[in-house]
């Protein structure tokens, strides 16, 4: 679901209410431009994630990355998991217990988003791209229901999870598809070789809880049941939800997510897919996203001296 969370819980465990933020895409509202053959041109953000090779080398590149930390987390025997949104954790993030109630160590796991994570949606997307539509929440629905042929593994991804699956680490899925279509989502992963899931155990789902479109909620409950070594997605709703509070700005947000202790888990823990096409990352005007300090025009004398 294209959707983000609006607020942070404030207190352990308890939820929160949240608001979506609207779905952006970049498929375009009026009739396609062409391309010199006459076919309808894809949008710029289109074409680089679903067709180009360079999207697919930065995939790769980073699901490798997510394996070889993952190997190296399970050789050194680490008994922390990493830090990660959880209701009421002080600056946003914490680390959940990685030790059962009876002092027995949890099984390892790593969590991973599943919308341009682990599954990229061709043909929900070509039909945006072909429509030119916008965000369709019907159309959405029933693309969970019966899109799992169209659809395609990310890039890397396939080989990255048999990786973490034999190194021993369960791989976990928290995705805000809906819990209604929980069978469709576990015969879309399979049928695209990324495995099996099982709701409630392996996959989490938006309506498993009552924080709709926030993820710090099923984290806890994935914590509860697994020590979490690695998290991966497309959005920074993935990692927590201080990170997708709709009131802040475009800047802010950016500022946060480099925010030193934050900044030390990208590649360390946390490992950020690519995804320019839709989220709550497809916001803000020029000015939101150019500084007064950044802007220039040509013939603007900009140094001293000049």
């Amino acid at each position: 679901m294209r959707t983000a969370p609006a607020c942070f819980a404030a207190l352990a465990l308890a939820g929160c209410a949240t608001q979506a933020v609207p779905p952006a895409t970049s498929a375009p509202a009026a009739p396609a431009a062409k391309t010199p053959d006459g076919n309808a041109a894809a949008p710029d953000s289109m074409r680089w994630l679903f067709g180009s090779g360079e999207a697919a080398a930065v995939s790769i590149q980073a699901w490798r990355m997510l394996a070889d930390y993952v190997d190296v987390q399970v050789a050194a025997g680490t008994d922390q998991s990493v830090p990660m949104g959880l209701p009421g954790a002080e600056g946003g993030v914490a680390r959940a217990s990685c030790k059962a109630d009876d002092g027995t160590a949890k099984p390892y796991a790593a969590v991973f988003d599943v919308d341009e994570t682990v599954l990229l949606n061709l043909g929900y997307e070509y039909w945006q791209a072909a429509t030119g539509g916008g965000f369709d929440a019907k159309a959405w629905d029933a693309w969970e229901r019966t899109g799992v042929t169209q659809a395609a593994p990310v890039p890397g991804a396939v080989t990255g999870l048999r990786r973490i699956r034999a190194a021993g680490v369960t791989v976990v899925f928290n995705t805000n598809r809906d819990a209604a279509n929980a069978t469709n989502t576990v015969a879309a992963l399979k049928a695209n070789g990324l495995g099996d899931a099982v709701h409630g155990e392996t996959l989490f789902l938006q309506g498993d809880d009552s924080t709709g479109s926030a993820k710090d909620g099923r984290r806890a409950m994935i914590a509860a049941k697994y020590c979490v070594i690695a998290l991966a997605g497309d959005n920074l709703g993935d990692f927590a939800d201080l990170l997708n509070e709709r009131s802040r700005s475009v800047t802010d947000r950016r500022q946060l997510a480099a925010r030193g202790d934050l900044a030390a888990l990208w590649g360390n823990g946390w490992f950020a897919i690519p995804n320019p096409v839709y989220g709550a990352s497809i916001r803000g005007s020029v000015d939101d996203v150019f500084p007064p300090a950044a802007r220039w025009t040509p013939g603007e004398a900009t140094n001293e001296g000049e």
